[in-house]
């Protein structure tokens, strides 16, 4: 069975031309306007997209571990004008020092490790690069989306090709698993919501769960 750092390199292509806009452009521009400027890491950060609203004021960096991805980064950044500096990772090992950053951004990321323990250590790592007082915004997938309510936690979803499906591997969050982990990782929990598509009153059956997170501390 492939990896998803195969299928992911298999993919890219056609992730940067179908995934060409970030789908958390309004909730990344907010972010933008609330943090001003700093060294911004994006973990997991595909072919560039959630960069864009960024790119005026922030020192940016970014991480994946496809390294077909990180090509498509370097192209994206290229035709929107800025630049990132961009490194091939795992988000259980991030390469940087201790307290590197003002601010990170993960989105879509952490619901891809299999592992608990590899889940556990990768929450972990993001606090560890994060300065005193800093904040972080996370999005996953959630386990109550009503296509998953008959699912279980762990699914193979289908990226359709021409001539053959692949399938990525996720791990479903509820929103109350996903604050618990972030909370014994060392992290205060800021605001947890629904993408700003969603349109119901309960939040727990959104398509994706979203999490302010801020490192206690000050600056």
């Amino acid at each position: 069975m492939a990896t998803n750092r195969d299928v992911f390199n298999q993919i890219a292509p056609s992730w940067y031309n179908l995934r060409h806009w970030s789908l958390f452009r309004r909730e990344l521009e907010a972010l933008a306007k609330r943090w001003q400027k700093g060294r911004l890491v994006n973990i997991g950060c595909a072919h560039g997209a959630d960069f864009l609203p960024f790119k005026e004021s922030f020192e940016l960096y970014g991480i994946d571990f496809s390294d077909e991805m990180l090509g498509f980064a370097t192209r994206y950044a290229q035709k929107f004008n800025f630049s990132a500096s961009l490194a091939l990772a795992d988000v259980s090992h991030l390469p940087y020092q201790d307290e590197a950053f003002d601010w990170a951004i993960s989105v879509a990321t952490y619901h891809h490790i299999r592992y608990p323990e590899e889940r556990e250590r990768a929450f972990y790592e993001l606090w560890r690069v994060l300065k005193p007082g800093s904040e972080a915004f996370i999005t996953v997938w959630n386990q109550w989306q009503r296509r998953f309510w008959v699912k279980g936690k762990e699914l193979a979803v289908p990226w359709q090709m021409k001539d053959k499906t692949l399938h990525r591997y996720y791990y479903l969050f509820s929103y109350p698993q996903l604050e618990g982990m972030l909370k014994r990782a060392g992290f205060e929990v800021l605001k947890s919501f629904p993408e700003s598509t969603y349109r119901f009153r309960l939040k727990f059956f959104s398509r994706n769960i979203c999490l302010l997170v801020r490192k206690g501390g000050s600056k």
